[in-house]
Formats: structure tokens, sequence, C-alpha cells
């Protein structure tokens, strides 16, 4: 007697062609992965380091100390009423998240090359968890903000409710370039060294040490176009009883982001198909 055995479902993966659209569904699929490559981004981070997650802190408070002994008694840069190590530190825990974000996101890609040659998985999951795992750090780092909020005896408003707002924000405005570097940086390895130069120069143009206040008119909307500045008066409009709400440089920022998000992840798209030839 012959027993016959069906043959299981074939699937068959071949890259896109053209222009491609983005399949949604791919990533709904893919959710358990994206949380181990998170969770694999977090053991990476502080592997055989002797401080840990103690860096997540240590990072903002120490350059909160140089600002203030440069900007705040050298230069004597406003505060907008702030204790100045306090606007400050407002200012950094967003900022180095959005750096860190923004730099691991772009590298992500040519640090795990191993994994594009070896199995298929949707690529964009490997910028999207070095943008995800940030979280933790920023979470810590504004552990931080309230404690250093209560050394000056400044209570916490509902202002504070507003938080996960800007930290989606923030995480977007690191997505949105760091798909389009990641992408760059594999046909490009160029990019692996233009990118901390783009960080530095995005901190000056970025009110991290100064207040927004001294950006004169004329260069207002070129500002706001800035996602992560918003991100930064928001997190100040959210500890200053007197800041302003930063409602139109947040909705210029949003659109921003938008567009640079939508670009961003046609153009991943449209190049990943090659990124395991040339990687």
């Amino acid at each position: 007697m012959s027993i016959s055995r069906s043959a299981g479902p074939v699937v068959t993966i071949r890259p896109p062609t053209g222009w491609a659209p983005l399949d949604l569904r791919e990533f709904a699929g893919a959710h358990e992965l994206l949380y181990f490559l998170v969770l694999r981004s977090l053991k990476l981070r502080y592997k055989q380091t002797a401080l840990g997650a103690a860096w997540a802190l240590l990072q903002p408070l120490l350059t909160m100390a140089v600002f203030t002994v440069v900007f705040g008694r050298l230069a004597r840069l406003g505060s907008d009423g702030l204790p100045y190590p306090l606007f400050a530190l407002a200012a950094l825990v967003p900022w180095t998240y959005f750096a860190n974000a923004l730099t691991q996101a772009g590298n992500s890609l040519v640090d795990q090359q191993q994994l594009l040659t070896k199995v298929y998985f949707p690529r964009l999951l490997l910028p999207l968890a070095a943008v995800i795992s940030g979280l933790v750090d920023l979470a810590i780092s504004f552990a931080l903000l309230l404690a250093v909020l209560a050394w000056y005896d400044l209570a916490p408003s509902l202002r504070l409710l507003a938080a996960p707002g800007f930290v989606l924000l923030a995480a977007a405005s690191a997505l949105a370039p760091g798909v389009w570097l990641a992408a760059l940086n594999v046909r490009y390895r160029d990019v692996r060294y233009v990118i901390p130069f783009l960080v530095q120069i995005w901190l000056f143009a970025t009110p991290v040490a100064y207040s927004s206040g001294l950006v004169p008119a004329r260069w207002r909307p070129l500002y706001e176009l800035n996602p992560i500045a918003s991100v930064v008066d928001g997190f100040r409009w959210m500890v200053a009883p007197g800041a302003p709400w930063p409602g139109r440089g947040l909705a210029i920022s949003a659109a921003a982001v938008a567009v640079l998000l939508t670009t961003g992840l046609y153009f991943f798209r449209r190049v990943e198909r090659s990124f395991a030839d040339v990687v």
C-alpha cells in the first residue's frame, strides 16, 4: 500500500519591480521579529560596558553640564526664565534620542549585513528597530528630567501629558531621514562618514543650547521645517510655565516629516531588492 503525501504550499519570493507599493500586511505579520530585533539591539548596545544603561543618564547629564558652563555662564545665553541646566536638559532629552536613533537607523543595514544575505525579512524592520530601541534610553533620560525639575522645586504640570505626542514626533523625525540614509548607506559607504557630520550640523540648527526666540523672523519658515526643533520647543513648553505652545511649528514639522517619511519608504522599497547583492 502506498501513501501519497501532498506537497505543502510553495511560497515564491520575488523582488519588487519598479516603484512597488508598500505592503503593510508584510509588516503586520512580522511584529514578533521586530520585537526580537529591538531586544537584540538593546543587548548589543550595552554589551561589555561597565555602566550599561547608566549611559542613558550620563550622556545628557554631562552634556548639560558642558552647555551650562559654556553657553549659560560664559556666553550668557537666555533660558526663557528657566534655570539654564533645566533649560538645556529639556532640549537634550529629545535631541540625544533623535541623534542616536538617526545614527543607528542610518547604519542599521550595514551593521547587520549578515542578516541581509542569509534570510529574507522586511528590511525596513532594521532601521525601525533602531528607532524603537532608543525609546528605552529616552524613558530613562525623561525620568532624569523629572528629577531635575523636582530639584529646582518646579511642580510638574498637566502639560507633561503631551509627552507621548512629542515622543512620537521625535521617533518619526528620526525614522524619516534614517530610512533614506540606511538605503543610501548600502550603496554608498561614504554615508557612514556623512552621518556624524550631519548630526553635528543638525545640532547647531536646533535650539538645544539657545532659545528658539533668537531665530530671526525671516528664518522662521526654514527653521520650522526642522522637525526636532519643534519637539525641543515642545519639551520646554512642558516644563516652563511661561513657554508658548509651538502650534504652527508642530504643524509644519509634522507635514515635513510626513513628506520625508513617505518618499523615504517608497525609495527604500524601490532599492531594497539590491541590498543583498551590494552589501
